[in-house]
């Protein structure tokens, strides 16, 4: 499949390196708001840069053509693609934690022309956790839910996956709690207190490599949907009814 990422900031530049060395993907090329540098180097390989431009994107697709764009950039950039996204029903993953509710209801109406997956975050980790976390709440409505989150000293919002694990288990954002502190990737924690037993679960980003294996995780299973708006959810869901029926098969 090939692939074109939008984005090479901490966690595009580490997306790049996972999908340029997977065999099922072959990243054709960059795009960043200034265009630079011309290339850079992953493996062996180098793979060109442009300038992210409505002006000219069309164009850089007819000569440098793909079948999916992968995006970690910023939320005003699917104003720029959006077009040719639909005209061209490529495949559409976006890691964008920032969407207003028009620019979400504009991505979200690009499900009707193509296959697209939006999720805050997209490690499979903290997916797996947030449906266990539904899971647990949908079992024991009554226990007690804490979020802590935990990032780096300079990120400056709440935790966009944070706000979505308590928006998915149906709690205030006053049951968040932040931490700043020195070169943390990411943590999320949920506490689940209970009259006689605490139960918590806990993701952690090692390195930002993680969201590039969930965006190649994605990738493949975004090609055996049908177009539609999907989310991480919908995707692991989607493995876990396959599983069960397997496993259903099997003790018949």
């Amino acid at each position: 499949m090939k692939v074109g990422l939008i984005g090479y900031g901490k966690a595009g530049s580490a997306v790049a390196q996972v999908l340029s060395e997977d065999p099922r993907y072959a990243l054709q090329w960059i795009a960043t708001r200034s265009g630079t540098p011309a290339a850079v180097t992953l493996g062996d390989a180098r793979v060109p840069v442009t300038a992210l431009s409505k002006d000219s994107l069309a164009d850089w697709l007819d000569q440098h053509p793909v079948d999916a764009l992968v995006d970690f950039s910023n939320a005003a950039s699917a104003a720029i693609y959006a077009d040719e996204v639909a005209r061209r029903r490529l495949m559409l993953v976006t890691a964008i934690s920032s969407y207003d509710d028009a620019q979400l209801a504009a991505i979200r109406a690009l499900g009707t022309h193509t296959r697209v997956l939006c999720s805050p975050n997209i490690t499979v980790g903290i997916n797996f956790l947030i449906m266990a976390a539904r899971l647990l709440r949908e079992i024991a409505p009554f226990a007690d839910v804490e979020i802590l989150e935990q990032h780096f000293r300079d990120k400056p919002e709440v935790s966009g996956t944070a706000k979505k694990i308590a928006e998915s288990l149906d709690v205030g954002g006053d049951k968040i709690t932040s931490m700043r502190l020195g070169g943390i990737v990411g943590h999320h924690e949920v506490i689940f207190g209970f009259p006689y037993q605490t139960v918590r679960l806990i993701h952690d980003s090692i390195k930002r490599e993680a969201f590039g294996t969930g965006a190649a995780f994605a990738l493949n299973e975004l090609r055996h949907c049908a177009p539609g708006f999907y989310t991480f959810d919908d995707l692991l869901m989607k493995r876990v009814r396959a599983h069960l029926l397997t496993g259903a098969a099997t003790a018949d």
